[in-house]
């Protein structure tokens, strides 16, 4: 067959594809987040004492610092699925909010009178429970920023991978914030981080290597 036959009937073949954009991209995934949020509160897993909790300065800094941190990720990575966009100074900026809103629960931490011993603060059979559940929770929005990330085009995948995984894994902290029971900003930073850090490291070992084009 000649070169030229040849090639109008593969371009005959070709199919229009929709073009991606930062938008479209952004609002798929605060519906599936809205949703999974939803879902959740609806399952009745709400904490009995949130009428208490709420009025604790603990309680607004988990989740505030948590919301934060997911809407930074989030929007990091899903900008950074352009081709000509890097994730690495969002990156950093992110790192410095890590820093920022641990910085602050340690002055909550510090205004505390009366203090337990530090294994009760820690409680390590509950902060593995809450480890879990925290991972459990961040599987939809990995695999919906890890769907985003293999439709896309992102030259640096270890990068988008790691804000994918830190946007993730805040998210599924900031929902399971509204089952916690724990208000302690020690047990928070210990075992919240731990959480994240498994999701994260997941989402930069695997992503990468699941992203082609």
């Amino acid at each position: 067959m000649p070169n030229d036959r040849l090639i109008d009937r593969l371009v005959s073949e070709l199919k229009p594809v929709s073009r991606r954009t930062v938008g479209r991209d952004a609002l798929i995934l605060v519906a599936l987040c809205m949703i999974e949020l939803a879902l959740f509160l609806a399952s009745g897993a709400m904490r009995p004492d949130m009428p208490a909790a709420m009025h604790l300065p603990s309680f607004w800094w988990k989740l505030g610092s948590l919301g934060l941190i997911a809407s930074v990720g989030g929007g990091i990575a899903v900008v950074s699925l352009d081709p000509v966009q890097s994730p690495r100074r969002g990156l950093r900026w992110l790192v410095a909010a890590v820093a920022m809103c641990l910085a602050i629960g340690w002055v909550i931490d510090a205004e505390h009178r009366e203090m337990p011993t530090l294994a009760a603060r820690v409680n390590w059979h509950a902060g593995l429970e809450c480890v879990y559940q925290m991972v459990l929770l961040s599987v939809p929005a990995v695999v919906g920023l890890g769907l985003l990330m293999r439709r896309g085009a992102p030259t640096d995948k270890a990068g988008t991978a790691l804000a994918v995984g830190i946007a993730a894994a805040a998210w599924g902290a900031f929902v399971f914030v509204f089952a916690c029971p724990h208000d302690d900003p020690l047990y928070i930073a210990i075992w919240y981080c731990v959480g994240c850090g498994l999701v994260t490291g997941f989402a930069r070992l695997v992503l990468p290597r699941l992203t082609r084009w």
